[in-house]
Protein backbone atom coordinates (compact mmCIF):
# COMPACT_ATOMS: atom_id res chain seq x y z
CA UNK A 1 0.00 0.00 0.00
CA UNK A 2 1.28 3.58 -0.75
CA UNK A 3 2.04 5.42 2.24
CA UNK A 4 -0.20 8.50 2.89
CA UNK A 5 1.12 11.59 3.10
CA UNK A 6 0.04 14.50 5.48
CA UNK A 7 -2.17 16.72 3.06
CA UNK A 8 0.04 19.95 2.66
CA UNK A 9 -3.31 22.01 2.60
CA UNK A 10 -4.12 21.33 6.15
CA UNK A 11 -0.59 22.16 8.17
CA UNK A 12 -0.56 25.48 9.93
CA UNK A 13 3.11 25.70 9.53
CA UNK A 14 4.53 26.90 6.13
CA UNK A 15 8.25 26.21 6.73
CA UNK A 16 7.14 22.81 6.59
CA UNK A 17 6.15 22.61 3.07
CA UNK A 18 9.06 25.08 2.14
CA UNK A 19 10.41 24.30 -1.17
CA UNK A 20 14.02 26.17 -2.25
CA UNK A 21 13.00 28.68 -4.92
CA UNK A 22 9.16 28.54 -5.21
CA UNK A 23 7.40 31.81 -4.59
CA UNK A 24 3.78 33.95 -4.14
CA UNK A 25 4.98 36.67 -6.88
CA UNK A 26 7.58 38.95 -8.08
CA UNK A 27 7.15 42.28 -8.53
CA UNK A 28 8.13 43.91 -12.01
CA UNK A 29 11.30 46.66 -11.57
CA UNK A 30 9.77 50.04 -11.35
CA UNK A 31 12.43 51.37 -13.39
CA UNK A 32 12.84 53.91 -10.78
CA UNK A 33 16.32 54.54 -10.18
CA UNK A 34 16.63 53.35 -6.17
CA UNK A 35 19.61 53.86 -3.41
CA UNK A 36 21.20 50.38 -2.33
CA UNK A 37 20.47 49.43 1.41
CA UNK A 38 24.46 49.80 1.44
CA UNK A 39 23.86 53.65 0.73
CA UNK A 40 20.87 53.95 3.23
CA UNK A 41 21.88 52.28 6.57
CA UNK A 42 24.95 51.73 8.83
CA UNK A 43 26.91 48.20 8.11
CA UNK A 44 26.28 46.94 11.38
CA UNK A 45 22.19 47.31 11.12
CA UNK A 46 22.93 45.15 7.51
CA UNK A 47 21.50 41.66 7.11
CA UNK A 48 24.86 39.61 6.41
CA UNK A 49 22.39 36.33 5.13
CA UNK A 50 19.25 35.70 3.31
CA UNK A 51 15.90 36.19 5.83
CA UNK A 52 15.26 32.46 6.59
CA UNK A 53 11.72 32.85 5.22
CA UNK A 54 9.29 30.00 3.97
CA UNK A 55 9.42 29.50 0.17
CA UNK A 56 5.90 28.59 -0.72
CA UNK A 57 3.57 29.71 -3.27
CA UNK A 58 0.67 31.99 -2.89
CA UNK A 59 -2.60 29.05 -2.45
CA UNK A 60 0.05 27.92 0.24
CA UNK A 61 -0.14 30.85 2.18
CA UNK A 62 -3.65 31.73 1.50
CA UNK A 63 -4.38 28.13 2.98
CA UNK A 64 -2.28 28.99 5.58
CA UNK A 65 -4.12 31.46 7.08
CA UNK A 66 -7.35 30.26 6.48
CA UNK A 67 -6.75 26.91 8.22
CA UNK A 68 -5.29 29.54 11.20
CA UNK A 69 -8.23 31.66 10.82
CA UNK A 70 -10.70 28.78 11.48
CA UNK A 71 -9.52 27.45 14.37
CA UNK A 72 -9.92 30.58 16.34
CA UNK A 73 -12.77 31.65 18.45
CA UNK A 74 -14.44 34.38 16.87
CA UNK A 75 -17.70 36.28 17.46
CA UNK A 76 -18.78 35.45 14.04
CA UNK A 77 -18.42 31.63 14.61
CA UNK A 78 -18.91 31.35 18.42
CA UNK A 79 -21.06 32.38 21.80
CA UNK A 80 -18.83 34.87 23.79
CA UNK A 81 -20.43 34.99 27.21
CA UNK A 82 -17.33 37.07 27.65
CA UNK A 83 -18.22 39.32 30.90
CA UNK A 84 -16.74 42.24 31.47
CA UNK A 85 -15.78 42.89 27.79
CA UNK A 86 -18.41 42.89 25.73
CA UNK A 87 -18.42 40.99 22.62
CA UNK A 88 -21.59 40.84 20.65
CA UNK A 89 -23.19 41.84 17.22
CA UNK A 90 -21.01 44.33 14.93
CA UNK A 91 -23.55 44.75 11.62
CA UNK A 92 -21.93 44.54 8.49
CA UNK A 93 -23.68 47.92 7.75
CA UNK A 94 -21.55 49.67 10.09
CA UNK A 95 -18.30 48.10 8.50
CA UNK A 96 -20.10 49.13 4.99
CA UNK A 97 -20.45 52.77 6.24
CA UNK A 98 -16.73 53.49 7.52
CA UNK A 99 -15.95 51.78 4.26
CA UNK A 100 -17.75 54.86 2.25
CA UNK A 101 -15.09 56.85 0.39
CA UNK A 102 -16.58 59.88 1.40
CA UNK A 103 -15.43 58.52 5.04
CA UNK A 104 -12.36 56.62 4.62
CA UNK A 105 -10.26 58.34 1.89
CA UNK A 106 -10.68 61.94 3.13
CA UNK A 107 -7.52 63.26 5.09
CA UNK A 108 -7.50 64.84 8.20
CA UNK A 109 -5.13 67.65 6.76
CA UNK A 110 -7.75 68.95 3.61
CA UNK A 111 -9.38 72.28 4.53
CA UNK A 112 -12.34 72.13 6.48
CA UNK A 113 -14.85 73.01 3.86
CA UNK A 114 -14.10 70.16 2.09
CA UNK A 115 -14.35 67.78 5.18
CA UNK A 116 -17.92 69.37 5.92
CA UNK A 117 -19.92 65.56 5.88
CA UNK A 118 -17.10 63.80 8.68
CA UNK A 119 -17.19 66.83 10.77
CA UNK A 120 -21.24 67.14 10.80
CA UNK A 121 -21.34 63.31 11.82
CA UNK A 122 -18.83 63.61 14.29
CA UNK A 123 -20.96 66.74 15.73
CA UNK A 124 -23.98 64.44 15.54
CA UNK A 125 -22.56 61.83 17.40
CA UNK A 126 -21.52 64.05 20.00
CA UNK A 127 -24.94 65.00 20.18
CA UNK A 128 -26.13 61.47 20.50
CA UNK A 129 -23.76 60.54 23.61
CA UNK A 130 -24.57 64.13 25.26
CA UNK A 131 -28.39 62.66 24.95
CA UNK A 132 -27.70 59.16 26.10
CA UNK A 133 -25.48 60.63 29.19
CA UNK A 134 -27.45 63.33 30.23
CA UNK A 135 -24.27 65.50 30.40
CA UNK A 136 -23.50 69.02 28.86
CA UNK A 137 -20.45 68.33 26.20
CA UNK A 138 -18.45 65.40 24.60
CA UNK A 139 -15.00 64.81 22.85
CA UNK A 140 -14.49 61.96 20.52
CA UNK A 141 -10.68 62.35 20.92
CA UNK A 142 -9.74 59.34 23.29
CA UNK A 143 -9.10 56.24 21.58
CA UNK A 144 -9.88 53.71 24.10
CA UNK A 145 -11.84 53.03 27.37
CA UNK A 146 -8.34 53.24 29.70
CA UNK A 147 -7.54 56.58 27.42
CA UNK A 148 -11.46 57.98 27.82
CA UNK A 149 -10.89 57.62 32.07
CA UNK A 150 -7.28 59.37 31.41
CA UNK A 151 -8.56 62.21 29.52
CA UNK A 152 -11.39 62.66 32.02
CA UNK A 153 -9.17 62.94 35.35
CA UNK A 154 -7.03 65.32 33.50
CA UNK A 155 -9.62 67.29 33.02
CA UNK A 156 -10.63 66.95 36.83
CA UNK A 157 -7.06 68.26 37.76
CA UNK A 158 -7.25 70.99 35.17
CA UNK A 159 -10.04 72.21 37.22
CA UNK A 160 -8.94 72.21 40.67
CA UNK A 161 -5.61 73.61 39.44
CA UNK A 162 -7.89 76.38 38.28
CA UNK A 163 -9.95 76.60 41.27
CA UNK A 164 -6.82 76.74 43.22
CA UNK A 165 -7.34 73.43 45.01
CA UNK A 166 -4.39 71.81 44.73
CA UNK A 167 -4.87 70.20 48.30
CA UNK A 168 -7.21 67.55 46.24
CA UNK A 169 -4.67 64.62 45.72
CA UNK A 170 -6.66 61.65 46.46
CA UNK A 171 -9.47 59.70 43.96
CA UNK A 172 -11.71 57.23 45.48
CA UNK A 173 -12.14 54.19 43.49
CA UNK A 174 -14.44 51.08 44.37
CA UNK A 175 -12.94 47.79 44.60
CA UNK A 176 -15.60 46.87 42.31
CA UNK A 177 -14.43 49.55 39.48
CA UNK A 178 -12.46 48.74 36.45
CA UNK A 179 -9.06 47.43 36.99
CA UNK A 180 -7.45 50.64 34.79
CA UNK A 181 -9.20 52.93 37.36
CA UNK A 182 -6.12 53.22 39.84
CA UNK A 183 -3.69 53.20 37.18
CA UNK A 184 -5.72 55.73 35.93
CA UNK A 185 -5.88 58.41 38.64
CA UNK A 186 -2.37 57.58 39.44
CA UNK A 187 -0.86 58.86 36.10
CA UNK A 188 -2.99 61.85 35.94
CA UNK A 189 -1.38 62.73 39.38
CA UNK A 190 -3.86 61.56 42.29
CA UNK A 191 -3.29 58.90 44.89
CA UNK A 192 -6.27 55.90 44.45
CA UNK A 193 -7.61 55.30 47.60
CA UNK A 194 -9.52 51.78 47.27
CA UNK A 195 -12.87 51.29 49.04
CA UNK A 196 -13.45 47.56 50.13
CA UNK A 197 -17.31 47.04 49.01
CA UNK A 198 -20.13 45.89 51.37
CA UNK A 199 -20.67 42.15 50.88
CA UNK A 200 -23.59 42.21 48.48
CA UNK A 201 -21.10 44.46 46.24
CA UNK A 202 -21.93 48.10 46.70
CA UNK A 203 -20.16 50.98 48.12
CA UNK A 204 -19.76 51.24 51.49
CA UNK A 205 -21.59 54.09 52.50
CA UNK A 206 -19.72 54.83 56.11
CA UNK A 207 -16.56 54.29 54.73
CA UNK A 208 -16.83 56.79 51.81
CA UNK A 209 -18.15 59.34 54.25
CA UNK A 210 -14.76 58.31 55.99
CA UNK A 211 -12.61 59.01 53.88
CA UNK A 212 -14.37 62.04 51.86
CA UNK A 213 -12.46 65.22 52.98
CA UNK A 214 -10.78 68.37 51.34
CA UNK A 215 -8.44 66.13 50.06
CA UNK A 216 -10.45 64.27 47.97
CA UNK A 217 -10.48 65.07 44.02
CA UNK A 218 -13.35 62.74 43.33
CA UNK A 219 -14.70 59.34 43.18
CA UNK A 220 -14.01 56.55 40.09
CA UNK A 221 -17.14 54.68 39.97
CA UNK A 222 -18.24 51.88 37.80
CA UNK A 223 -21.99 51.59 37.30
CA UNK A 224 -23.73 48.94 36.46
CA UNK A 225 -20.11 47.55 38.52
CA UNK A 226 -17.95 45.05 37.28
CA UNK A 227 -20.22 42.47 39.79
CA UNK A 228 -23.30 43.32 37.21
CA UNK A 229 -24.79 45.32 40.45
CA UNK A 230 -26.49 48.75 39.67
CA UNK A 231 -25.12 50.93 42.61
CA UNK A 232 -28.42 52.08 44.38
CA UNK A 233 -27.30 54.63 46.13
CA UNK A 234 -25.56 56.12 43.28
CA UNK A 235 -27.27 60.11 44.18
CA UNK A 236 -26.59 59.88 47.63
CA UNK A 237 -22.85 59.06 46.74
CA UNK A 238 -22.56 61.89 44.32
CA UNK A 239 -24.25 64.28 46.95
CA UNK A 240 -21.54 63.19 49.41
CA UNK A 241 -19.13 64.05 47.27
CA UNK A 242 -20.66 67.54 45.52
CA UNK A 243 -20.85 68.89 49.17
CA UNK A 244 -17.31 68.15 49.72
CA UNK A 245 -16.16 70.10 46.55
CA UNK A 246 -15.32 66.82 44.90
CA UNK A 247 -16.29 65.55 41.48
CA UNK A 248 -17.55 62.06 40.53
CA UNK A 249 -16.34 60.52 37.77
CA UNK A 250 -17.95 57.47 35.75
CA UNK A 251 -16.90 54.58 33.81
CA UNK A 252 -19.47 53.72 31.52
CA UNK A 253 -18.07 50.69 30.00
CA UNK A 254 -21.17 49.07 31.09
CA UNK A 255 -23.63 51.17 29.84
CA UNK A 256 -25.43 48.97 27.56
CA UNK A 257 -27.29 47.98 30.49
CA UNK A 258 -28.71 50.92 31.37
CA UNK A 259 -28.91 53.18 28.04
CA UNK A 260 -31.95 54.93 27.53
CA UNK A 261 -33.04 54.04 30.93
CA UNK A 262 -30.96 55.70 33.33
CA UNK A 263 -28.64 59.10 32.50
CA UNK A 264 -25.58 59.28 34.41
CA UNK A 265 -26.09 62.76 34.70
CA UNK A 266 -29.38 62.92 36.12
CA UNK A 267 -28.40 60.40 38.70
CA UNK A 268 -25.28 62.96 39.82
CA UNK A 269 -22.23 61.84 37.34
CA UNK A 270 -20.15 65.25 36.58
CA UNK A 271 -18.05 63.55 33.80
CA UNK A 272 -17.96 59.71 32.01
CA UNK A 273 -16.64 57.64 29.44
CA UNK A 274 -18.02 55.13 26.63
CA UNK A 275 -16.99 52.73 25.40
CA UNK A 276 -17.56 52.66 21.54
CA UNK A 277 -16.00 49.47 20.78
CA UNK A 278 -18.25 47.63 23.69
CA UNK A 279 -21.63 49.58 23.44
CA UNK A 280 -22.02 50.75 20.07
CA UNK A 281 -20.78 48.25 17.87
CA UNK A 282 -17.01 49.33 16.97
CA UNK A 283 -15.27 45.64 16.67
CA UNK A 284 -13.31 44.81 20.01
CA UNK A 285 -10.10 42.82 20.06
CA UNK A 286 -7.20 42.41 18.50
CA UNK A 287 -5.75 46.06 19.78
CA UNK A 288 -8.28 48.25 18.49
CA UNK A 289 -8.78 50.50 17.21
CA UNK A 290 -11.16 51.65 19.89
CA UNK A 291 -12.89 54.83 20.67
CA UNK A 292 -13.68 56.14 24.36
CA UNK A 293 -15.42 59.56 23.94
CA UNK A 294 -16.36 61.15 27.38
CA UNK A 295 -19.01 63.54 28.06
CA UNK A 296 -18.64 66.18 30.86
CA UNK A 297 -20.93 68.21 33.17
CA UNK A 298 -20.90 72.09 32.20
CA UNK A 299 -18.13 73.05 34.80
CA UNK A 300 -15.83 70.33 32.80
CA UNK A 301 -16.18 71.89 29.25
CA UNK A 302 -13.86 74.48 29.09
CA UNK A 303 -10.92 71.67 29.88
CA UNK A 304 -11.79 69.08 26.79
CA UNK A 305 -9.22 68.47 24.41
CA UNK A 306 -9.09 70.99 21.75
CA UNK A 307 -9.64 70.77 18.76
CA UNK A 308 -13.35 70.56 19.44
CA UNK A 309 -15.90 70.05 16.56
CA UNK A 310 -18.45 73.15 16.74
CA UNK A 311 -21.64 74.69 14.22
CA UNK A 312 -21.33 78.15 13.01
CA UNK A 313 -24.59 78.72 11.34
CA UNK A 314 -25.12 75.70 8.61
CA UNK A 315 -21.40 74.99 8.14
CA UNK A 316 -18.99 73.32 10.84
CA UNK A 317 -15.47 73.97 12.00
CA UNK A 318 -13.18 73.17 14.31
CA UNK A 319 -12.22 74.80 16.91
CA UNK A 320 -8.49 75.65 18.32
CA UNK A 321 -8.88 78.79 20.21
CA UNK A 322 -9.57 77.20 23.95
CA UNK A 323 -7.43 78.38 26.71
CA UNK A 324 -8.45 76.32 29.04
CA UNK A 325 -7.94 72.61 27.50
CA UNK A 326 -5.84 70.26 28.53
CA UNK A 327 -4.97 70.28 24.74
CA UNK A 328 -4.77 66.98 22.66
CA UNK A 329 -4.75 63.83 23.98
CA UNK A 330 -5.06 61.93 20.39
CA UNK A 331 -3.53 62.87 17.22
CA UNK A 332 -6.30 64.30 14.58
CA UNK A 333 -9.14 64.01 16.42
CA UNK A 334 -9.92 60.80 17.79
CA UNK A 335 -10.57 57.09 15.47
CA UNK A 336 -12.85 58.43 13.38
CA UNK A 337 -13.45 55.22 11.22
CA UNK A 338 -14.49 53.86 14.74
CA UNK A 339 -16.52 56.89 15.56
CA UNK A 340 -18.56 56.37 11.99
CA UNK A 341 -19.52 52.52 12.89
CA UNK A 342 -20.87 53.63 15.87
CA UNK A 343 -22.96 56.84 14.43
CA UNK A 344 -24.36 54.34 12.11
CA UNK A 345 -25.41 51.92 14.43
CA UNK A 346 -26.89 54.57 16.74
CA UNK A 347 -28.87 56.30 14.05
CA UNK A 348 -30.41 53.04 12.74
CA UNK A 349 -31.56 51.81 16.46
CA UNK A 350 -32.94 55.35 17.61
CA UNK A 351 -33.98 56.19 21.29
CA UNK A 352 -36.51 52.83 21.29
CA UNK A 353 -33.72 50.92 19.99
CA UNK A 354 -30.94 51.86 22.13
CA UNK A 355 -33.09 51.02 25.40
CA UNK A 356 -34.53 47.85 23.47
CA UNK A 357 -30.91 46.79 23.36
CA UNK A 358 -30.37 47.77 27.40
CA UNK A 359 -33.38 45.86 28.13
CA UNK A 360 -32.62 42.47 26.80
CA UNK A 361 -28.72 42.89 27.86
CA UNK A 362 -30.67 42.78 31.10
CA UNK A 363 -33.09 40.60 30.47
CA UNK A 364 -30.49 38.00 28.78
CA UNK A 365 -28.24 37.81 32.09
CA UNK A 366 -31.03 37.32 34.64
CA UNK A 367 -32.72 34.33 32.45
CA UNK A 368 -29.06 32.83 32.50
CA UNK A 369 -28.60 33.63 36.16
CA UNK A 370 -32.21 31.95 37.29
CA UNK A 371 -31.33 28.96 34.80
CA UNK A 372 -28.08 28.48 36.40
CA UNK A 373 -28.54 29.01 40.22
CA UNK A 374 -27.92 25.52 42.05
CA UNK A 375 -25.67 24.34 39.53
CA UNK A 376 -22.83 27.17 40.56
CA UNK A 377 -22.17 29.69 43.52
CA UNK A 378 -23.75 32.66 43.20
CA UNK A 379 -21.76 35.59 44.29
CA UNK A 380 -24.95 38.06 44.62
CA UNK A 381 -28.01 37.07 44.72
CA UNK A 382 -30.02 39.13 43.51
CA UNK A 383 -31.15 41.17 40.51
CA UNK A 384 -28.29 41.67 38.09
CA UNK A 385 -27.50 43.72 35.00
CA UNK A 386 -25.90 43.10 32.42
CA UNK A 387 -24.14 40.31 33.62
CA UNK A 388 -24.00 37.98 36.03
CA UNK A 389 -21.44 37.01 38.35
CA UNK A 390 -20.89 33.22 39.58
CA UNK A 391 -17.78 31.55 41.44
CA UNK A 392 -16.37 28.17 41.75
CA UNK A 393 -16.90 27.63 45.00
CA UNK A 394 -19.12 24.73 45.14
CA UNK A 395 -17.15 22.67 42.32
CA UNK A 396 -13.62 23.71 44.28
CA UNK A 397 -14.83 22.35 47.56
CA UNK A 398 -16.75 19.37 46.46
CA UNK A 399 -14.26 17.86 43.70
CA UNK A 400 -11.11 20.28 43.75
CA UNK A 401 -12.61 21.75 40.52
CA UNK A 402 -11.94 25.33 39.44
CA UNK A 403 -12.78 27.78 37.21
CA UNK A 404 -10.03 27.42 34.78
CA UNK A 405 -11.34 23.92 34.69
CA UNK A 406 -14.74 25.04 33.98
CA UNK A 407 -13.28 27.47 31.51
CA UNK A 408 -11.13 24.83 29.34
CA UNK A 409 -13.87 22.65 29.46
CA UNK A 410 -16.33 25.04 27.46
CA UNK A 411 -13.85 25.24 24.45
CA UNK A 412 -14.64 21.31 23.94
CA UNK A 413 -18.48 22.54 23.22
CA UNK A 414 -17.68 25.41 20.81
CA UNK A 415 -18.21 27.94 23.65
CA UNK A 416 -15.53 30.55 24.92
CA UNK A 417 -14.95 30.97 28.27
CA UNK A 418 -16.15 34.01 30.28
CA UNK A 419 -13.91 36.22 32.59
CA UNK A 420 -12.31 34.18 35.43
CA UNK A 421 -10.58 36.05 37.40
CA UNK A 422 -12.08 39.31 37.97
CA UNK A 423 -13.71 41.07 39.47
CA UNK A 424 -11.88 41.51 42.37
CA UNK A 425 -14.59 40.89 45.09
CA UNK A 426 -15.60 37.42 43.55
CA UNK A 427 -12.03 36.41 43.75
CA UNK A 428 -11.22 36.86 47.53
CA UNK A 429 -10.21 33.65 49.14
CA UNK A 430 -8.82 32.29 46.45
CA UNK A 431 -12.32 31.41 44.54
CA UNK A 432 -11.96 31.61 40.55
CA UNK A 433 -15.23 33.77 39.01
CA UNK A 434 -17.27 32.93 36.37
CA UNK A 435 -18.60 36.01 35.00
CA UNK A 436 -20.78 35.91 32.16
CA UNK A 437 -22.48 38.23 29.87
CA UNK A 438 -24.72 37.30 27.25
CA UNK A 439 -24.97 40.96 25.75
CA UNK A 440 -28.37 41.75 23.81
CA UNK A 441 -27.46 40.29 20.61
CA UNK A 442 -27.73 36.73 21.70
CA UNK A 443 -31.16 34.60 20.78
CA UNK A 444 -33.19 33.04 23.11
CA UNK A 445 -31.69 29.50 21.36
CA UNK A 446 -28.63 30.36 21.71
CA UNK A 447 -28.52 30.98 25.48
CA UNK A 448 -30.82 27.71 25.80
CA UNK A 449 -27.82 26.06 24.31
CA UNK A 450 -25.14 27.90 26.47
CA UNK A 451 -27.36 26.99 29.70
CA UNK A 452 -27.52 23.59 28.66
CA UNK A 453 -23.65 23.47 28.63
CA UNK A 454 -22.84 24.75 32.23
CA UNK A 455 -25.37 22.45 33.29
CA UNK A 456 -23.58 19.40 31.80
CA UNK A 457 -20.05 20.68 32.85
CA UNK A 458 -21.40 21.24 36.33
CA UNK A 459 -22.62 17.53 36.48
CA UNK A 460 -19.46 16.15 35.01
CA UNK A 461 -17.39 18.37 37.74
CA UNK A 462 -19.17 15.89 39.90
CA UNK A 463 -19.03 12.27 38.30
CA UNK A 464 -16.12 12.94 36.16
CA UNK A 465 -13.56 15.79 37.70
CA UNK A 466 -10.82 14.45 35.57
CA UNK A 467 -12.50 15.44 32.54
CA UNK A 468 -12.43 18.60 33.38
CA UNK A 469 -8.76 18.64 34.67
CA UNK A 470 -7.77 17.54 31.54
CA UNK A 471 -9.97 19.73 29.45
CA UNK A 472 -9.58 20.81 26.72
CA UNK A 473 -10.03 17.43 24.74
CA UNK A 474 -11.03 19.02 21.02
CA UNK A 475 -9.04 22.11 20.50
CA UNK A 476 -6.19 22.32 18.37
CA UNK A 477 -4.00 23.45 21.19
CA UNK A 478 -4.13 21.55 24.75
CA UNK A 479 -4.11 23.10 27.99
CA UNK A 480 -0.90 25.65 27.93
CA UNK A 481 1.30 26.35 30.77
CA UNK A 482 0.15 29.84 30.91
CA UNK A 483 2.73 31.08 33.35
CA UNK A 484 5.48 30.03 31.35
CA UNK A 485 3.88 31.17 28.18
CA UNK A 486 3.98 34.84 29.41
CA UNK A 487 7.35 34.88 31.30
CA UNK A 488 9.24 33.06 28.81
CA UNK A 489 7.49 33.22 25.28
CA UNK A 490 8.34 31.13 21.76
CA UNK A 491 8.82 33.64 19.43
CA UNK A 492 10.36 31.97 16.89
CA UNK A 493 9.92 28.80 14.91
CA UNK A 494 12.33 26.03 15.36
CA UNK A 495 14.24 27.73 17.84
CA UNK A 496 16.00 24.69 19.41
CA UNK A 497 13.38 24.89 22.50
Amino acid sequence: MAEVLDNPASTTLLYEISSPGRRCMQTPDSGIERKSAKDLFPADLLRTRPAELPEVGELDVMRHFNNLSSKNFSIDKNFYPLGSCTMKLNPRICDKAAGMRAFAEVHPYQPEHELQGPLELMYELEGYLREVSGLHAVTLQPAAGAHGELTAIMCFKRYFEDRGEDQRTEILIPDSAHGTNPATAAMAGFKPVTLKSTKDGSVDMELLRSKVGPQTAGMMITNPSTLGIFESNIQEIAKILHDAGALLYMDGANMNAIQGVARPGDFGADCMHFNLHKTYAVPHGGGGPGSGPIAVRDILEPYLPAPRVVKDGEKYKLEYNRPKTIGRVRSYYGNFLANVRAYTYMSALGREGIRRNAENAVLNANYIQAKLKGYYHLQNDKICMHESVFTDAKQAKENDVHAVDIAKRMLDYGVHPMTIYFPLPAVTGGHGALMIEPTESESKQTIDFFISVMQKIAEEASSDPELLKTAPHTAPVKRLDEVRATTNPVLCYNCGI
